[in-house]
C-alpha cells in the first residue's frame, strides 16, 4: 500500500514540476486539477472521506474552474 502513495505523491510532484516549466496557461491548470484529483486520492487512500470531498469541491473543480474563467476573459481582452 505504500508504494501507492509513493505513486500518487510522485506524479503529483511531477504535475507540478510541470506547472513550474510550462508557458501554456490552460495546460497549467489541468495539471493543477491533476494535482487536485490526485490529492481527493490520496485522502482517500488516508481514509479520510471529508477532506477529499472538501478538496473535491474546492481544489479540483472550484479552483480550475476559476482559472479557467480568468484565462477566458483575459485572452477576450487581448483581442480587442
Amino acid at each position: 500500500m505504500i508504494y501507492v502513495h509513493i505513486g500518487v505523491v510522485t506524479l503529483m510532484a511531477l504535475a507540478a514540476i510541470y506547472i513550474l516549466f510550462s508557458n501554456n496557461n490552460l495546460y497549467n491548470v489541468v495539471a493543477l486539477e491533476v494535482i487536485g484529483v490526485l490529492a481527493v486520492l490520496e485522502f482517500l487512500l488516508l481514509h479520510a472521506p471529508d477532506v477529499a470531498i472538501a478538496e473535491a469541491a474546492v481544489g479540483a473543480v472550484l479552483s480550475p474552474f476559476v482559472f479557467l474563467v480568468a484565462i477566458r476573459l483575459t485572452k477576450r481582452g487581448e483581442e480587442r
